[in-house]
């Protein structure tokens, strides 16, 4: 019987599933949700069934911070041989204003004879924020109305739906075209574009159709703005040119693409914004210099507030 139970639980151990083993901070920081995981590296802190929660580094979006700090949670989570559900709340320990909120599942496992931590299967059931990078503030600006179907699609991306963030992404572009656009003309007049070139930007702007109106100023949007020597509108027109319902456009193809928007879109509201404000900086910098008087003005001009010019006109008094 022994033999057959050693036999049997051999075989069992065979058939489970296996999971990825990961650091219980991993966990956290990187794995998406809907993915069971093993961790392996749990450790007791009070009695041999309460483990220990890892710091973790997580984006802080507070003004005092905004990026990358360590976020503390306070709880400490009890582990059994049956599964338990838990939600823990880590807080930024710099500004103590911003959490990230974790609903997991988790359920001890046996660990290796030679672990010193104890094991455990577990899954991410959801995070808020969601999970993924930080979307930057200037793609946000530049989606404008369309904020929370990007942030739809972005969820659908990090969970790996790729018709479901294809979709979003394209409603979010041919939805917000005209402001595309308009950001594009911003930038074309900061660095001098003719005015036929501005009058093809606002028919483009008038122009119904996504495609069209893309084609009619792919050919002048300014050099500042291509994405490693490409057009980025060129780019997105091919993206989404694809219908949903061609037999190419397997999930994973849509997932593909769909990461191709959302970077395109990023790297274009980069360029577009750096170009705006290099322009500010560049035109702050000239009024500056051209309100500090000359040299000659004040050599001249003494404290009577005449230029050097105005004098210079002036014939010399005789002496007497």
């Amino acid at each position: 019987m022994d033999v057959q139970a050693a036999e049997l639980k051999a075989r069992a151990e065979k058939l489970r599933a296996k999971y990825p083993e990961v650091a219980f901070k991993s966990f956290l920081e990187e794995i998406p949700p809907d993915t069971y995981v093993y961790l392996t590296d749990l450790k007791v802190t009070r009695g041999d069934r309460y483990i220990e929660t890892s710091d973790i580094h997580y984006f802080c979006e507070s003004d005092g911070c905004n990026g990358v700090r360590i976020f503390r949670c306070a709880e400490t989570v009890f582990i059994d041989m049956s599964w338990r559900f838990e939600f823990l709340k880590y807080v930024c320990r710099n500004c103590g204003t911003q959490s990230v909120r974790f609903a997991i599942a988790i359920c001890q496992r046996t660990a290796p004879a030679d672990s010193p931590t104890l094991w455990a299967t577990c899954i991410k059931l959801g995070q808020v924020p969601s999970f993924g990078p930080q979307t930057p503030a200037r793609l946000i600006s530049l989606i404008g109305p369309d904020r929370d179907l990007f942030l739809q699609g972005r969820r659908a991306e990090n969970r790996g739906l790729g018709i479901g963030a294809f979709a979003y992404y394209r409603r979010v572009v041919e939805n917000q075209k005209n402001r595309i656009i308009s950001e594009i003309a911003r930038v074309a007049k900061t660095v001098g574009c003719s005015e036929e070139t501005s009058k093809l930007f606002a028919a483009a702007k008038g122009e119904t159709q996504f495609s069209k109106s893309m084609m009619m100023v792919k050919d002048v949007i300014p050099q500042t703005l291509l994405i490693r020597g490409q057009n980025p509108l060129t780019l997105l027109h091919s993206a989404l040119s694809k219908g949903l319902h061609s037999p190419e456009m397997t999930d994973e193809r849509c997932l593909q693409l769909a990461k191709s928007i959302r970077t395109v879109l990023g790297e274009l509201a980069d360029r577009a914004s750096e170009a705006l404000k290099n322009d500010q900086e560049i035109q702050s910098a000239l009024n500056a210099l051209m309100a500090i008087p000359s040299e000659s003005n004040e050599a001249t001009g003494g404290g009577d507030g005449q230029s050097g010019a105005a004098l210079a006109g002036k014939e010399p008094h005789e002496a007497t």
